[in-house]
Protein backbone atom coordinates (compact mmCIF):
# COMPACT_ATOMS: atom_id res chain seq x y z
CA UNK A 1 0.00 0.00 0.00
CA UNK A 2 1.27 3.51 -1.09
CA UNK A 3 2.44 5.71 2.08
CA UNK A 4 -0.75 8.02 2.81
CA UNK A 5 -2.65 5.37 1.49
CA UNK A 6 -5.73 4.43 3.52
CA UNK A 7 -7.34 1.15 3.92
CA UNK A 8 -10.80 0.48 5.33
CA UNK A 9 -9.58 -3.39 6.56
CA UNK A 10 -10.27 -2.80 10.68
CA UNK A 11 -7.06 -4.02 12.71
CA UNK A 12 -8.47 -6.26 15.09
CA UNK A 13 -4.99 -5.67 16.95
CA UNK A 14 -3.32 -1.90 16.12
CA UNK A 15 -0.22 -2.71 17.91
CA UNK A 16 0.60 -5.85 15.58
CA UNK A 17 0.63 -3.49 12.51
CA UNK A 18 3.58 -1.41 14.15
CA UNK A 19 5.47 -4.55 15.51
CA UNK A 20 4.96 -5.98 11.97
CA UNK A 21 6.20 -2.79 10.21
CA UNK A 22 9.02 -2.92 12.56
CA UNK A 23 9.45 -6.46 11.63
CA UNK A 24 9.47 -5.88 8.56
CA UNK A 25 12.11 -3.05 8.49
CA UNK A 26 13.92 -5.69 10.14
CA UNK A 27 13.71 -8.57 8.02
CA UNK A 28 14.99 -6.13 4.84
CA UNK A 29 18.26 -4.66 6.46
CA UNK A 30 19.25 -8.25 7.45
CA UNK A 31 18.66 -8.96 3.57
CA UNK A 32 20.64 -6.27 2.30
CA UNK A 33 17.46 -4.97 0.55
CA UNK A 34 17.95 -1.36 -1.65
CA UNK A 35 17.76 1.14 1.53
CA UNK A 36 15.11 3.43 -0.27
CA UNK A 37 12.39 1.41 1.11
CA UNK A 38 13.07 3.42 4.77
CA UNK A 39 11.76 6.26 2.86
CA UNK A 40 8.13 4.44 3.65
CA UNK A 41 7.93 4.14 -0.31
CA UNK A 42 8.21 0.25 -1.75
CA UNK A 43 7.54 1.45 -5.63
CA UNK A 44 10.67 1.13 -6.58
CA UNK A 45 11.97 -2.18 -5.23
CA UNK A 46 11.70 -5.16 -7.40
CA UNK A 47 8.71 -7.30 -6.67
CA UNK A 48 11.36 -10.86 -6.13
CA UNK A 49 13.15 -8.69 -3.09
CA UNK A 50 10.05 -7.36 -1.28
CA UNK A 51 8.54 -11.02 -1.38
CA UNK A 52 12.01 -12.14 -0.09
CA UNK A 53 11.41 -10.10 2.37
CA UNK A 54 7.35 -11.71 3.17
CA UNK A 55 8.97 -15.17 2.80
CA UNK A 56 11.88 -14.55 5.55
CA UNK A 57 9.50 -13.00 7.92
CA UNK A 58 6.67 -15.96 7.67
CA UNK A 59 9.96 -18.26 8.28
CA UNK A 60 10.80 -16.50 11.29
CA UNK A 61 7.40 -16.86 12.73
CA UNK A 62 7.16 -20.11 11.96
CA UNK A 63 10.14 -21.08 13.36
CA UNK A 64 8.53 -19.10 16.15
CA UNK A 65 5.60 -21.00 16.73
CA UNK A 66 7.62 -24.24 16.44
CA UNK A 67 9.83 -23.11 19.27
CA UNK A 68 6.98 -22.24 21.62
CA UNK A 69 5.27 -25.63 20.88
CA UNK A 70 8.25 -27.54 21.72
CA UNK A 71 8.33 -24.77 25.05
CA UNK A 72 5.21 -26.28 25.85
CA UNK A 73 5.99 -29.99 25.43
CA UNK A 74 5.14 -32.46 27.66
CA UNK A 75 8.51 -33.44 28.92
CA UNK A 76 11.88 -34.70 27.04
CA UNK A 77 9.93 -37.65 25.67
CA UNK A 78 7.44 -34.78 23.42
CA UNK A 79 8.90 -34.04 20.02
CA UNK A 80 7.75 -31.44 17.69
CA UNK A 81 4.59 -33.05 16.52
CA UNK A 82 3.72 -35.06 19.43
CA UNK A 83 3.94 -31.94 21.88
CA UNK A 84 1.43 -30.34 18.96
CA UNK A 85 -0.53 -33.60 18.43
CA UNK A 86 -1.06 -34.46 22.36
CA UNK A 87 -2.87 -30.47 22.99
CA UNK A 88 -5.95 -31.93 20.98
CA UNK A 89 -8.29 -34.61 22.78
CA UNK A 90 -7.58 -38.09 21.69
CA UNK A 91 -10.19 -39.60 19.85
CA UNK A 92 -11.92 -42.32 21.47
CA UNK A 93 -10.61 -46.23 20.49
CA UNK A 94 -12.76 -49.01 19.56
Amino acid sequence: MALGSSSRNVKVIPEAYQVMNQFKYEVATELGINPEYKTGYWGNIPSRECGAVGGHMVRRMIAAAQQSLLGQGGGPAATATGGFRGSFPQEPSQ
